[in-house]
């Protein structure tokens, strides 16, 4: 509760005369979150502290431990930024904003600005499309050595898509026209985290290291959990006003969304990834918190497992699609709709996307 407790005492110090707190001017918006949001952050934080603390150990077992909880705190740390820019943590948004900055830090997102990616997130939901700046694809058919390269280092399970994802966000300001005013941030973001990476590197290689590979867990799981919730291919029009084809029908996006819940027998086991694979629930309603997911998600299906893509079939289509998934231009015949939430059951299929995270504000 370490980020709560200090808003709440920013947000308290602003009451007039310290008077009791009504319900429009209470911190969180509502009275469970304290429980969950509280744990939430305190993982997150405490998480990433002792992570980063046990890769200086010398016991091997410890190493590994460390690695696993930093990875999973700073994955934490993530969908909390996106339970924040959905406004759905506190009353205020900029209360939402300052969480949202602070855990931005703790993932490696803090190149790029949060507005950025609450803007393109919320294009997604309002457009019903996966808006963006950047067109990979145009990318890997231009430059074919380096498409090469990244299938070889995916088949090893290296993320190396999502590597350059976040090489581009890392450089935002320098590599998107319409960011050049942020440049003294950027490089002010680049200055402190590279400045205490290349000392890491130098002193304690072995907590690099160690770091690195607690990163690309983090890229693994973000990324594992986006390939198939959408069977939507994307459009470079996140600097544009024009309409979306799909702009407010929420029938087409309940159609082509999908829910990969990682355990309907054992709900609590979502709770790893806060509730992220109740996506159906989450579009139907996208301002209510991770923790009512689970209830609008049986309220919706009835927690009929037809509505939801198994584990194991998503593992399958993980693996299977590791190297093509990272060029797969949509063809005329590909799945849609009910005919791609089958094929995904069945974990067959070059289905599921990559690199749509909404850490990636390109």
């Amino acid at each position: 509760m370490l980020a709560i407790g200090m808003l709440y005492v920013y947000n308290y110090a602003e009451l007039s005369g310290g008077k009791t707190m009504s319900k429009e001017t209470s911190l969180l918006k509502e009275r469970e979150g304290w429980l969950y949001y509280g744990v939430a952050v305190s993982y997150a934080v405490i998480g990433y502290v002792l992570g980063i603390a046990g890769l200086f150990s010398y016991a091997p077992l410890i190493n590994a431990g460390a690695t696993l909880l930093l990875a999973h705190s700073m994955t934490i740390a993530a969908y909390l930024i996106h339970e924040c820019g959905h406004n759905v943590v506190f009353h205020r948004h900029r209360d939402n904003a300052t969480l949202g900055r602070m855990m931005s830090w703790l993932c490696g997102a803090a190149y790029g600005t949060y507005e950025d990616m609450r803007y393109k997130h919320f294009r997604h939901h309002v457009d019903n499309d996966d808006v963006v700046w950047f067109d990979y694809e145009g990318f890997f058919e231009r430059h074919p050595i380096v498409t090469n390269v990244i299938r070889f280092l995916e088949w090893f399970y290296i993320p190396a898509h999502d590597l350059l994802m976040h090489g581009v966000m890392i450089f935002t300001s320098f590599i998107i026209p319409q960011r050049r005013d942020q440049r003294l941030r950027n490089v002010s973001v680049i200055l402190i985290r590279g400045g205490v990476f290349l000392t890491a590197a130098i002193l304690f290689p072995k907590v690099a290291l160690l770091y690195v590979i607690a990163y690309l867990m983090m890229m693994h799981i973000l990324r594992f959990m986006d390939s198939v919730q959408h069977d939507y291919p994307y459009n470079t029009t996140l600097f544009e006003t024009s309409r979306a084809p799909h702009k407010g029908d929420a029938e087409w996006e309940q159609e082509h969304t999908f829910s990969n819940t990682l355990s309907l027998r054992f709900p609590r086991l979502n709770w790893l990834t806060l509730n992220f694979g109740y996506h159906n629930a989450h579009h139907a309603n996208m301002h209510i918190p991770f923790y009512r997911l689970p209830a609008l998600h049986a309220e919706l299906s009835g927690n009929d497992p037809n509505f939801v893509i198994p584990f194991s079939s998503q593992l399958q289509l993980y693996h299977k699609n590791r190297v093509s998934r990272i060029y797969n231009p949509q063809p005329d015949d590909y799945p849609k709709g009910k005919v791609y939430l089958r094929t995904a059951q069945s974990g067959t299929g070059a289905i599921g996307g990559n690199a749509a995270s909404f850490l990636t504000s390109f």
